[in-house]
């Protein structure tokens, strides 16, 4: 789990916007890299970010545990991050993430057996005025309904059958 040549680049230019000494504080973009290079953040993945940024491994388990952007084993090539707070909850997000459930045989936190899908939920996404929500990658997903679902995961299939 290394760096390509040009992440690792990226990593130096992250590390030159902070005084020496503060390493620490590129850690939140660097393990970004790890996740986008890789998928997601292995101990092994940690541990290497840890030595670029002569850190302890402990204090990059603590940041990516702690932040749930950061996925601890592998994921789906789709992954829907669905808003479980207050104004989604009022809106019926609990059973958009059990009909997503449903419809995938999969319960939140969990990936397809096909590695298409994974299932998690969130706190605020801050798009309250959308709920219910979810995030897939950069893009939110607003007020969504089950047909709204079923739409999106057949767009999903879609662009995976499209993309093998």
């Amino acid at each position: 789990m290394e760096f390509t040549v040009e992440r690792l680049q990226k990593v130096k230019e992250i590390v030159a916007r902070y005084p020496d000494g503060k390493q620490k504080s590129a850690l939140l973009p660097v393990l970004h890299l790890m996740q986008e290079q890789e998928g997601w953040l292995s101990v092994e993945s940690m541990d290497y970010v840890a030595s670029l940024l002569s850190l302890e491994p402990i204090e990059v388990y603590e940041v990516a545990t702690f932040y749930t952007m950061y996925n601890l084993k592998p994921v789906g090539k789709y992954m829907f991050e669905v808003c479980r707070t207050g104004p989604c909850m009022i809106n019926g997000s609990d059973e958009i993430i059990a009909y997503i459930g449903d419809k995938l045989g999969i319960q939140p936190g969990e990936t397809t057996a096909d590695g298409l899908f994974t299932l998690k939920t969130v706190e605020c996404l801050g798009a309250c005025g959308y709920a219910p929500m979810m995030q897939m990658g950069k893009h939110y997903k607003e007020h969504l309904t089950k047909e709204k679902v079923d739409a999106i995961i057949e767009e999903c299939r879609r662009n995976a059958a499209m993309n093998n």
